[in-house]
């Protein structure tokens, strides 16, 4: 046995020496030299473009594009316009104005827009022939799938159990990404209550394999080569890491969100709904536990998440890691153990280097 043991499809389609995807992470952290540092180094790096306007998705894929010459990816929200009513807007701006007051900011107001257009966003993705794209919380109909298969582009959803799965591949998707609970950020959760789809990755990854017949990506809780091996064992194609992703040079975090996950134990994190109006795992803070204290108040997605912003944006500002949305998975602690602000490349090199250990380490124990 050795390393070619391992290669899978999905591997060989886009030239990958380290079966690992950069997962999106779109609470802030990916940016264009992260995902080319990605991509250059062996792995498929991914744009984070939910949270971005058409005309700035079309500047951060340039940016990347004059970065990297190999594929890459961008992923989406799927999300019908918002257009709450006053009330719920005014109950969750109560919630949210007194930890507003304990930043210094005057009471919140209703805003013009909670979330860029999904469908002009789609339409600037295919526009560009961005090689991957990648769709979370919702479901591409079959002639948006084909839309993108037309001009080249391979399409992958996010499923967090079977029937997801399968509804992706109904509509044509190429591949699956199964997010486990462990994951960090939004819960990609469509169909039934996200309670019900907290299925962990070793559970989730073969169901999918079965269920769905496409190529799988394994997300949550990988952390190191060992992670890696293990997802291609269930089945999986490649590994999506996000989490060891957070603490590199390139992310641009905060500095004390990236301080934190590199300080948290395996208990750390909690699954909410309170910051965003979208349940998402991220480590416990007041911010977390003040909105949720007032649980009835919180609106459902974009809309909490858009209300939150600016109270985010200026403990940003102060580094007061309190009062931040600290999107992490599970297995955080497992990178404390690397350096500090290691960059993209060496860190995908050290990932190189460890799952090839472990292949090594299988094959002996064989002999």
């Amino acid at each position: 046995m050795n390393q070619r043991t391992f290669v899978t499809p999905f591997a060989e389609r886009f030239e990958l020496r380290v079966p690992i995807v950069q997962a999106p992470m779109a609470g802030g952290a990916t940016t264009p030299a992260m995902v080319a540092a990605v991509s250059n180094a062996g792995g498929l790096g991914f744009l984070a473009g939910a949270a971005l306007s058409p005309e700035k998705i079309r500047s951060e894929v340039e940016a990347i594009r004059a970065l990297t010459s190999r594929p890459f990816g961008v992923n989406l929200f799927v999300l019908e316009p918002a257009a709450p009513d006053d009330a719920t807007v005014r109950r969750a701006l109560e919630a949210i104005d007194s930890v507003r007051a304990d930043l210094g900011l005057a009471a919140g107001q209703p805003l013009e827009r909670y979330a860029p257009d999904f469908r002009a966003q789609l339409e600037m993705l295919v526009e560009l022939r961005v090689p991957v794209v990648s769709f979370t919380f919702g479901l591409l109909s079959s002639d948006d799938v084909a839309r993108f298969h037309a001009h080249g582009q391979y399409v992958i959803g996010t499923a967090t159990h079977t029937a997801e799965g399968i509804a992706w591949r109904d509509v044509g998707a190429d591949a699956i990404a199964a997010q486990g609970a462990e994951a960090g950020a939004h819960r990609g959760t469509f169909i039934g209550a996200f309670e019900d789809a907290l299925v962990g990755a070793m559970a989730l990854v073969p169901q999918l394999v079965d269920a769905t017949g496409l190529p799988v990506l394994a997300a949550g809780g990988i952390m190191d080569g060992r992670g890696i091996v293990a997802a291609l064992a269930l089945g999986a194609q490649a590994a999506v890491m996000g989490t060891a992703f957070l603490t590199c040079e390139e992310s641009a975090i905060p500095q004390v969100w990236k301080k934190r996950v590199r300080s948290m134990s395996d208990t750390s994190t909690t699954v909410t709904r309170a910051i965003t109006g979208r349940h998402a795992r991220g480590i416990r803070n007041p911010l977390m536990q003040r909105l949720g204290e007032a649980a009835e108040k919180i609106a459902p997605y974009p809309v909490q998440n858009a209300l939150t912003q600016e109270l985010r944006q200026t403990a940003a500002r102060a580094g007061n890691g309190d009062y931040l949305s600290l999107w992490s998975g599970q297995g955080a602690p497992l990178g404390q153990k690397r350096a500090e602000n290691l960059s993209a490349k060496e860190l995908v090199a050290q990932l190189d280097a460890e799952w090839q250990t472990v292949v090594s380490r299988i094959a002996a124990l064989r002999e």
